[in-house]
């Protein structure tokens, strides 16, 4: 990233600047700029652009002075705040404390004007400033030779190389002619950022470059990503869930905001199937119901399409309304998907669920025969395969003549359940639910402290027709955001940022690497890019965002951790080894540690400066168009184009997917 230092200027000078798209962050210079209190607050607070606060206590009128204008900027929402590491005990203790509390990354700075001291000299002021509360060390020297600048760089020789955890926590440059090309040889070495000056009359110190100096030597002619106003379609999660409820209920139900993808689209014929009527009117479906009851319909053979949700869906709704005995048959990628732990689970609601078609082994896939009624009651069950048969039972138990209970124990992809009842509630079907864990951490909404759920479910209910919108999808939306956070900027329509979707922990994801992300205006997300630092998170519940997630951590300086890799393979494809390949492929350093999948990113600088960016050529989605559309991202940032053999299926989710 290029920071573009600026001294002064006015509030209103500042403002058309930070509206330049080339650039990229700023640094404010506090005690150089003639800015009130109230134009310090709004700038930092107003602004999406990455901002460092600098305020020189040398060079304020005092030491309060300077202080104060600090508070206001870190306390307005600063991204960064620069304090010189010589500041006096007190107020380095004030200042680390306020950075903590505010979430504002600590930058301790330390400037030698005279020269460059010795390695040993400088290593122990790189120790001091992380003793002191740095998140990022800036150590910058005044370089006469060659041997000054080979000097400051070999900090990121010497340390950097032996201290994996300082990866993209070092700033180090030269001032001066001797040093001017530091400025750009520290983001190679994987520095977060560098500074530079609006133009050449303007530089904060003898060697620095201008922006536009600087952005032609890291980017040449690659312009940034950028995406404005860009409607995501419909969740599918919402949308299946939606279609089958509104096929069961009584009355005609009106779901607005429907787009079509190929999921949905089966969705559809299955409600046709069990017999409800759908007319498409826009983006609103109106779906009249079959007002579904116990043992209703004598349908012998159900076509699932390529779903593996609405597969999982409607084997317990059939089960429940059904005649016991049906086939569920499929297509493409779900005939080779196994059903996992899915005939256990439905032989404790009395269900025989086996293979239509003679298979080896005990795996049930599609064509799946169900034989017999479902039967309610209590049972435990296993979630570590997942939720969507669990799904299918909440759907479905309501409908029996009995109560039942249902627990759920070591859940997997916990916010789909809640999708589930969400969709129920709209229809008029209600379920209690109680979750066992760590009680703090559950109501911090941290799903890996529960260990198991218990669904109370009264039998005798009955769907009522509904009207509702559909949700954004946030598992596209994914997409679209990590382009922007590493290759420019995004802006999206028609999401929801209370949304129960699981994928909505993109956002979570994003701003733990760094980025900037913000809303807009009710619906609309934007994210910009912003140094990006490598993360760690756990994709249990949201395993559809592993593709995109393994894509961003590429451009991440550091070592990520992601996990859940055993919820991968199930899917489309066996989605860790396809995402494990596709990154080998692309010459990224990465490796599958247990449940963990371990990225070693870079960021796009020094990618670009290094000479490694991602490989192209001709690479496989394997069937899956998760894996289409986190390899049409990760071409952004590719050296070469990247050649998929299917693209096609990308049309499962997301017809109109275009970057």
């Amino acid at each position: 990233m290029i920071c573009t230092s600026l001294q002064n200027r006015t509030f209103e000078q500042i403002l058309e600047i930070l509206e330049d798209p080339a650039v990229e962050m700023a640094e404010i210079r506090l005690d150089r700029c003639p800015l009130t209190d109230e134009q310090i607050e709004e700038l930092f607070s107003e602004s999406d652009t990455p901002l460092i606060a600098t305020c020189r206590i040398a060079e304020s009128p005092s030491e309060e002075v300077a202080e104060r204008r600090l508070r206001l900027a870190i306390e307005a929402g600063a991204r960064f705040a620069d304090l010189e590491i010589e500041a006096p005990a007190p107020v380095s203790k004030r200042f680390q404390h306020l950075c903590r509390k505010q979430g504002t990354e600590i930058i301790r700075s330390y400037h030698d004007f005279e020269g460059t001291p010795d390695i040993e000299i400088l290593q122990r002021v790189l120790a001091r400033c992380f003793r002191y509360g740095a998140d990022i060390a800036k150590i910058v020297t005044t370089c006469h030779d060659a041997e000054d600048a080979a000097r400051i760089e070999s900090l990121y020789t010497i340390v950097l190389e032996e201290v994996d955890s300082l990866q993209g926590r070092l700033v180090a440059f030269g001032m001066g002619d001797a040093g001017r090309q530091t400025r750009l040889e520290c983001l190679r070495r994987g520095a977060p950022f560098t500074y530079a000056a609006p133009n050449a009359a303007e530089a904060t110190a003898p060697g620095q470059w201008t922006t536009a100096e600087i952005n032609a030597a890291v980017y040449g002619d690659r312009a940034p990503y950028r995406t404005e106003g860009r409607k995501m379609p419909a969740s599918k999660s919402f949308a299946q869930r939606a279609i089958l409820a509104a096929a069961l209920a009584q009355g005609t139900s009106h779901l607005s905001g429907y787009s079509p993808c190929g999921d949905s689209e089966a969705a559809l014929r299955v409600a046709e199937a069990l017999g409800a009527t759908v007319r498409k009117d826009g983006d609103t479906l109106a779906i009249t119901g079959i007002g579904a009851h116990c043992g209703q319909l004598p349908l012998e053979r159900l076509d699932t399409g390529e779903s593996g949700l609405l597969t999982r869906l409607c084997i317990p709704v059939l089960a429940a309304v059904g005649s016991g005995r049906l086939t569920v048959e499929g297509h493409g990628t779900l005939l080779r998907r196994p059903l996992e732990g899915a005939a256990d689970i439905m032989a404790a609601y009395g269900v025989l669920l086996s293979n239509a078609a003679e298979r080896e082994g005990r795996d049930v896939y599609i064509p799946a025969s169900v034989k017999g009624h479902l039967i309610p009651g209590n049972a435990d069950i296993p979630g570590r395969g997942g939720s969507q048969l669990i799904s299918g039972l909440l759907m479905a138990l309501p409908l029996c003549d009995k109560d039942s209970l249902l627990h759920v124990s070591d859940p997997r992809s916990i916010p789909y359940m809640y999708i589930t009842l969400d969709v129920l509630r709209h229809f008029g079907v209600l379920t209690r639910s109680e979750m066992e864990g760590d009680t703090d951490l559950l109501e911090a909404e941290d799903w890996s402290a529960c260990t198991g759920i218990t669904f109370r479910i009264r039998g005798r209910q009955h769907y009522r027709s509904a009207d509702f919108a559909i949700e954004g999808d946030w598992s596209a939306a994914a997409n679209f955001l990590v382009a922007g956070a590493v290759f420019g900027a995004a802006e999206l329509t028609g999401m929801d940022t209370k949304s129960l979707q699981a994928d909505l922990t993109i956002i979570d994801i994003l701003v733990e690497a760094g980025a900037v992300v913000s809303q807009l205006e009710e619906g609309t997300v934007c994210v910009r890019k912003a140094p990006l630092e490598a993360f760690h998170q756990d994709l249990n519940h949201a395993p559809d965002l592993f593709p995109i997630v393994a894509v961003l951590a590429a451009f991440c300086a550091g070592e990520s951790r992601i996990g859940g890799v055993g919820r991968l393979a199930g899917k489309e494809s066996n989605r860790a080894e396809a995402i494990l390949q596709m990154l080998l492929q692309m010459g990224v350093e990465a490796r599958i540690e247990g449940d963990d999948l371990v990225v070693f990113g870079e960021s796009l600088s020094a990618r670009l400066l290094n000479g490694r960016l991602l490989k192209g050529g001709e690479y496989t989605s394997r069937h899956d168009h998760r894996m289409v559309m986190a390899l049409k991202v990760a071409s952004l940032g590719a050296k070469s184009p990247i050649v998929i053999d299917d693209e096609a299926c990308v049309g499962k989710s997301f017809p109109g997917f275009w970057l």
